[in-house]
């Protein structure tokens, strides 16, 4: 059982509380300051006693930052001293399986026990892309297979007929390299966590024995059936003896409820625009308010704002109770949805103090 999957509960709040980041750019925010912010992010959360720093991958995206989450957490490692850091995910199709175990065995070595590896089948983009990603190849792959060769990586236990095995194919740093050098493993595998937004992947990480995450500020119409099919396929392994579950909810939270119903309707509005083929940009809360929306648009603003937990920090801690009641989630992880890191930034304060969080876990 690999203990450091679990999450500590920290002052009022129903699970334990962890975070999701997207280093927003929203409109007139530059790369640079987007990255910037989302590290002070990290640090507060480090602070205040949060679980989990996770950060997504995306491409092709002006208003997201994350393209290549192994590098961000690479800083975040020297940036941060007790949080979980990991990626909430890699989207394996996009990589060879070597890649990633050798991305995050390098993480891992840096910051034994505190990196987590969540994998994902979707491209994070679309699927022109994809393509690029891909260099062409967007068919159906076998994420199965991808999988299961990406923990022979990271184990070192491809077996003895296997072409890699022969020769002599293998994830540095990683447990094979310490057996090549003579010396005791000191290698130690970063959790692995399959993630989804439907039951594709809950039903795997069942079979498998794995822990779960599933993306409910996506699909939140989802999560009661992909988790219920989780618990009741889940098989014990030497990962885990019991099922563990995140639930990822979309929130935002101001001094003032307008503020945080205004940053959430302009993060809708970039959801909008991509549901509708458009590149996704953030507008400012101004923007967002005076654009004149079509019918069409109107509709698929109000389905993503939907999705938004907004208001004082109160009301938004209480609407994550309210949720935490039905799904029962062994963790929550909230993903601070709106123009500008400083709002998100302020949202998370907000929250943590609402839990009654401590001030500072580190001191």
């Amino acid at each position: 059982m690999n203990d450091s999957i679990f999450g500590t509960r920290r002052g009022t709040a129903p699970a334990p509380i962890s975070i999701l980041d997207f280093a927003m750019a929203g409109k007139g925010v530059s790369a640079r300051e987007a990255l910037r912010d989302s590290i002070e992010l990290a640090k507060l959360v480090d602070r205040r006693g949060f679980t989990r720093y996770w950060v997504a991958e995306h491409h092709s995206m002006p208003g997201v930052t994350t393209s290549s989450p192994a590098m961000l957490l690479a800083r975040l490692v020297g940036e941060t001293q007790r949080i979980r850091l990991g990626a909430g995910g890699m989207m394996l199709p996009n990589f060879p399986p070597l890649v990633v175990a050798e991305q995050f065995g390098l993480l891992a070595s840096f910051a034994p026990g505190r990196i987590d590896l969540g994998i994902g089948r979707a491209p994070g983009t679309d699927m022109n892309t994809a393509a690029a990603l891909r260099r062409g190849q967007t068919g159906a792959e076998d994420f199965p297979a991808q999988f299961k060769e990406l923990l022979h990586f990271l184990d070192g236990d491809f077996p003895g007929g296997h072409r890699y095995k022969q020769a002599g194919v293998y994830a540095v740093p990683g447990p094979t390299q310490d057996q090549e050098n003579g010396i005791e493993r000191s290698f130690q595998r970063p959790p692995v966590w399959l993630l989804g937004s439907s039951d594709y992947s809950a039903r795997m990480a069942a079979k498998l024995g794995f822990p779960f995450a599933f993306a409910a500020h996506l699909a939140d119409q989802n999560v009661m059936y992909a988790l219920e099919a989780y618990r009741e396929n889940f098989r014990p392994s030497a990962v885990l003896d019991r099922p563990y579950v995140i639930s990822s909810f979309g929130v935002m939270a101001a001094d003032d409820e307008l503020e945080a119903r205004r940053q959430a309707w302009a993060y809708s509005h970039a959801m909008m625009r991509m549901t509708m083929r458009r590149s996704f940009v953030v507008p400012t809360p101004q923007e967002a308010a005076q654009y004149n929306y079509s019918s069409a648009e109107q509709s698929a603003m109000q389905m993503w704002n939907d999705k938004i937990m907004s208001g004082t920090g109160e009301q938004v801690t209480e609407k994550l109770n309210a949720w935490q009641g039905r799904v029962e989630a062994d963790e929550l992880m909230i993903l601070n949805l709106g123009h500008s890191q400083q709002a998100i930034y302020r949202s998370t304060e907000l929250i943590a103090d609402a839990y009654g969080m401590p001030d500072n876990i580190l001191e």
